[in-house]
């Protein structure tokens, strides 16, 4: 579904430019669950704002679905990779209702039969309907988050790009949305990449991994070898032991 060869991405401009992907290659096969992990700043999210169309200043290729993307989309290209935000809601116009927020893709796309989506996108996510009147501020972070989920399923994406969804949510809900992105993968056929810096979550969702530190990639790793700690670099290693939380020194 995603093929991915020499990606590079740079900020900036001559002396000044900054280059923050290093010719990574990847491929994402279909319904396959695919992640990003590493620390903050060392180029996840901008992978991903490559794949969306979001930064323009990037070199190599990417194949969707078995066709050549560049930094130019089409609308069908731009519909057919739907990206999830991590703050749900920095991510949805706060003076707009969730039927308004639903619409606008919609009318853009020039898509029909536009209330019949947007009741479905809201079952999708286990939203009730009235939530359609309601607006950002009256939701929780996890109901903002579903909405946001909602949004990009609504042109029926055959890829879902996540970046970090879960992080600035309260622990309590990051399973709720984890399980649901979990059901949908697996009802609609979706493909997945997800960006994180928490391998618990990958884990639970992704069936390979790669490791990033410093634009490149250091490490693939498929589920099991991340839940049987069988990982052979030294920072893929420390990322597996920062996931365990705070342990006690004197354990």
């Amino acid at each position: 579904m995603i093929k991915v060869e020499k990606l590079a991405v740079s900020y900036g401009k001559a002396d000044n430019e900054v280059r923050v992907v290093k010719d990574v290659c990847f491929a994402v096969a279909k319904g396959e669950a695919f992640g990003l992990v590493g620390e903050s700043g060392c180029g996840k999210s901008t992978i991903l704002g490559a794949l969306a169309g979001r930064n323009k200043q990037w070199t190599g290729t990417i194949e969707v679905d078995g066709e050549a993307i560049g930094q130019k989309r089409s609308k069908a290209q731009l519909a057919k990779q739907q990206m999830v935000f991590q703050d749900p809601f920095g991510s949805i116009h706060p003076r707009h209702t969730i039927g308004r927020t639903l619409l606008e893709p919609l009318e853009i796309h020039g898509l029909d039969r536009r209330q019949e989506r947007v009741q479905k996108a809201l079952e999708d996510v286990g939203l009730p309907q009235n939530f359609r009147y309601r607006f950002p501020h009256q939701l929780s972070g996890g109901q903002r988050q579903r909405v946001a989920i909602a949004r990009a399923l609504i042109l029926s994406p055959r890829i879902l790009l996540l970046d970090e969804p879960t992080s600035a949510l309260d622990v309590s809900i990051q399973a709720e949305i984890l399980n649901l992105l979990k059901d949908l993968r697996e009802r609609e056929g979706l493909t997945y990449i997800l960006v994180s810096h928490d391998l618990a979550v990958v884990a639970h969702l992704c069936d390979r991994v790669a490791v990033m530190q410093d634009g490149g990639f250091v490490e693939f790793a498929e589920k099991r070898q991340l839940i049987e700690r069988a990982v052979t670099h030294p920072y893929t290693r420390t990322l597996i032991n920062g996931s365990r939380g705070y342990v006690p020194l004197w354990r």
